[in-house]
């Protein structure tokens, strides 16, 4: 059903929790775990239970896998436009129900409204790219060279693949797998986050009423994920593993999977560097300090860590974002006016208070935040340091938090070597009004994706992805659906 525009935030909560499915999505519907054991999901913002959803166990994932195999190859046969007109059918479900999906997706992962909101509405427009590029796999057809034949290549579904997604889009992060797949003729198995398993439910629910064949996609929430995948990875009916995580985890994956050779995309653990040079316009660069490091209250692997500022320049910046984060409002998501929400959880507060702790033991200084409030909840202030140490820990680790980490450098070289001073290299930012210098800078860090002037640079038309730690493959763009197919080579005599 959905949202009623006379409803009250505490109605849609109770009427989204009464309709969801809680169940384990397998052969196109709900199914209890085989184990019959559940797992609670819980409201950042309060730490209360919000709902018990299954818990699959291995068995689950073998039922599930046994499903993908059996619908493979007509999955694959099925004719593009068809599957295309399911994952827009899917698209247009989505939009319709984007008070919904947000209001969902705050629930479980904190986030406040408003960035939940764009999350559903740049979620939804993967379904509608690969509703677009479904009917454009294509191969070619040549001479070969020495006139000895012909040479024909076929591009081909890979087969069933297995999507690991994080919580931090729990939209967002599952259609830019799932719509790529679908597109190309691939049957999906999605484990989510234990923590937000409950927008991808939703999102099972959708797909099936969009006329998603059953068995073509599986979602499997667990608590215990290693028990589920590890079965997984060692079947070798399984033929890919894309993967959104954390770089440790997705290292250990890439070992598990080794032994089957199966085709793997990475997108793991980012540090960005914001870089901001003397010939900066300040003013803009703030704006795309605050997008970058707050969008998704810096919960983001494309969030802006570590704040390189030119001398000549920093001491304008700084003060100007400590205003501009003093005026962020934080509180529950859900509440109008919030503008930062709490972290996804306990562990996560205490990663990111360790962190801005670290710095400041190590001299780094404290100009805005650093305090968590009293519970309930994970609530973390929007934070300010300067003049942070090399050695500190926050400008080598991941922080996943509403924490700028500001440092200062004195020309173009030191700047660059700043920026890839990282065993990561998913994103970066740089402020200039130079276009050659811009053009340098782009040439010269080591990252998959750069922002020029820009604080926001997802776009569902481009290529994502990193180098160096940050994993490997690209999702998005045309680029996105060359991870799901394989090419066949056809030999031809001549004519």
């Amino acid at each position: 059903m959905p949202a009623q525009q006379d409803e009250s935030r505490e109605e849609r909560t109770e009427r989204l929790l009464r309709e969801l499915p809680k169940q384990l999505w397998v052969g196109g519907q709900q199914r209890p775990a085989e184990t019959g054991k559940t797992f609670p999901v819980r409201n950042p913002a309060t730490g209360d239970v919000i709902v018990e959803v299954s818990d699959a166990g291995p068995e689950d994932g073998a039922r599930a896998l046994d499903e993908a195999v059996r619908v493979q190859e007509k999955w694959a046969h099925t004719p593009p436009r068809e599957r295309a007109e399911i994952l827009r059918a899917a698209f247009d479900a989505i939009s319709s129900r984007k008070a919904d999906m947000a209001h969902l997706m705050t629930l479980e992962m904190g986030k406040a409204l408003p960035e939940s909101d764009a999350e559903v509405a740049y979620g939804g427009e993967f379904f509608r790219w690969f509703s677009e590029e479904a009917a454009r796999i294509g191969g070619r057809f040549t001479p070969s060279p020495a006139g000895t034949g012909r040479i024909l290549t076929i591009r081909r579904p890979v087969g069933p693949c297995l999507a690991i997604t994080p919580w931090n889009f729990p939209l967002a992060m599952g259609t830019r797998k799932i719509g790529p797949a679908l597109a190309a003729g691939c049957t999906m198995i999605v484990k989510p986050a234990g923590e937000t398993p409950l927008t991808m439910l939703l999102l099972g629910q959708i797909l099936a009423d969009a006329g998603l064949p059953e068995g073509v996609l599986s979602i499997l929430p667990t608590s215990r994920s290693a028990d589920l995948v590890t079965p997984l990875l060692e079947d070798p009916r399984l033929r890919k593993l894309t993967f959104t995580g954390s770089t440790a985890v997705g290292r250990t994956l890439v070992k598990q999977a080794a032994p089957n050779l199966l085709r793997m995309s990475m997108e793991l653990g980012g540090n960005a560097p914001f870089v901001v040079f003397d010939d900066a316009d300040v003013d803009a660069a703030v704006d795309g300090a605050m997008l970058a490091k707050l969008r998704n209250g810096g919960e983001a692997c494309t969030a802006a860590n570590r704040f390189h500022v030119a001398d000549s320049v920093r001491d304008e910046f700084t003060e100007k974002l400590v205003a501009r984060m003093s005026d962020v409002t934080m509180g529950a998501g859900t509440e109008p006016g919030v503008q930062l929400g709490p972290l996804v959880n306990s562990d996560q507060l205490t990663t990111v208070q360790g962190l801005v702790q670290d710095a400041i033991a190590k001299g780094a200084r404290l100009l805005l935040g650093g305090v968590a409030p009293d519970g309930p909840g994970y609530f973390y202030p929007a934070t300010v340091l300067t003049d942070v140490p090399a050695e500190a820990r926050i400008l080598k680790e991941e922080v996943f938090g509403p924490v700028v980490a500001i440092t200062g450098f004195t020309d173009e070289d030191e700047g660059i070597r700043l920026a890839n001073n990282t065993e990561y290299g998913l994103a970066a930012y740089v402020y200039t009004r130079d276009l050659d210098r811009a053009l340098r800078v782009a040439e010269s860090v080591e990252t998959g994706m750069i922002g020029i002037n820009r604080g926001v640079i997802s776009d569902v038309a481009a290529p994502f992805g990193g180098v160096k730690a940050s994993g490997f493959g690209r999702e998005g763009g045309v680029e996105g659906i060359d991870e799901y197919v394989e090419t066949r080579y056809v030999a031809l005599p001549v004519p």
